[in-house]
């Protein structure tokens, strides 16, 4: 019985081991070499202990190098504080409240130090300020030999403040994951009451209500996100957590997938808008047309065959600006160009009624 279940643990390193090998393969002919990791959900949801659990255990198990960026730890408490009256001069952007001015200003030295990180520059001095309790703990800009996974740990509460980050990560072409920690509100109240700084509860009832959940069929950027119920604890170890950090790792992010599709969305609507707008045109030329040749005595029979001649011409012209036959510089501008052009086909149409 030994040797068997032996056998079977052998085999199952022995597979391990080769998916490990082929991972690395496939980094190697056009994987990541970071992977930017969010880990969100509530207040008290256990983002943090899951962070500090996967910080000490990914350089152990998979080898890769792991580090932390904890935006409470580095974004001040008073940025969340409104601005008390008469407290001195406006700061940059008095627009913006405290706290976003702070997330933007992280996202900003993120993005400086992933820039350095890939280049081999020095990192700039803002990210080194901004960032400085953490950099003990990230590699050395430009030195980094092992896939890096980089864990934000964040509420990321509004899908928009997950896609700036995913944005940087297109941009770079990075892996980018999502690990969203689902726990009912009371579990996270009656832990927050636990802690030694807690959340004003409100703030965590408010949040619950605005929380905006990842959205895998809607939303293909949020492919690789993996949700997970953390009422009971969740271990490090996790298979789904390692799988889907090796899978954004191996399938980096692409840079112009996503801006062809915009590109294509916005010319379908810019040609909708062109057509739309040469058919307003069009039936103006018709009206002026026919009030034209009803001044001239036409007979009904002959009014109502150039109706059907004009409104069949439109038909014509308008299919042909739909499949792009007609000159695209015409498209600019409908009721110039595109248009004399329908207006000159008009008139022959009625003086051909006018002169029989």
């Amino acid at each position: 019985m030994r040797t068997v279940q032996a056998e079977a643990a052998g085999a199952a390193a022995l597979a391990a081991e080769q998916r490990e090998q082929q991972r690395e393969q496939r980094r190697a002919s056009g994987g990541a070499a970071v992977a930017l990791c969010l880990l969100c959900g509530l207040p008290a949801a256990g983002k943090s202990t899951l962070a500090r659990g996967l910080l000490r255990r990914l350089p152990q198990r998979p080898g890769w190098a792991c580090a932390l960026l904890a935006y409470d730890e580095l974004i001040p408490p008073e940025a969340f504080r409104p601005r008390a009256p008469g407290a001195g001069p406006q700061e940059p952007s008095p627009l913006l409240p405290g706290w976003k001015r702070s997330r933007r200003e992280l996202l900003q030295c993120l993005e400086g130090y992933l820039r350095a990180l890939l280049s081999g520059a020095p990192l700039p001095g803002p990210a080194q300020r901004f960032l400085g309790r953490c950099l003990p703990e990230l590699p050395a800009a430009g030195a980094a030999s092992r896939p890096l996974v980089l864990l934000l740990d964040d509420n990321f509460y509004y899908r928009s403040m997950r896609y700036e980050v995913y944005q940087l990560a297109r941009k770079y072409s990075l892996g980018f994951c999502q690990l969203f920690l689902e726990c009912p509100v009371e579990c996270c109240l009656q832990r927050n009451r636990l802690r030694s700084d807690p959340v004003p509860e409100q703030t965590i009832q408010l949040m619950a209500r605005k929380i905006e959940m990842p959205d895998l069929r809607k939303n293909t950027w949020e492919h690789h996100s993996l949700i997970l119920n953390s009422s009971e604890c969740i271990s490090e170890d996790d298979e789904q957590i390692m799988n889907l950090l090796a899978t954004a790792l191996e399938n980096p992010e692409r840079p112009n997938e996503e801006d062809t599709e915009q590109k294509e969305a916005a010319r379908a609507i810019c040609a909708a808008s062109a057509v739309h707008q040469a058919d307003q045109a069009c039936r103006r030329v018709i009206s002026e047309a026919m009030q034209d040749a009803k001044g001239k005595s036409l007979l009904p029979s002959e009014m109502k065959s150039l109706a059907e001649e004009l409104n069949k011409l439109k038909a014509e012209f308008l299919e042909d600006l739909r499949q792009g036959k007609t000159l695209k510089t015409q498209y600019s501008d409908p009721t110039t160009s595109v248009i004399s052009s329908f207006q000159h086909k008009a008139i022959n149409v009625v003086n051909k009624y006018i002169l029989k």
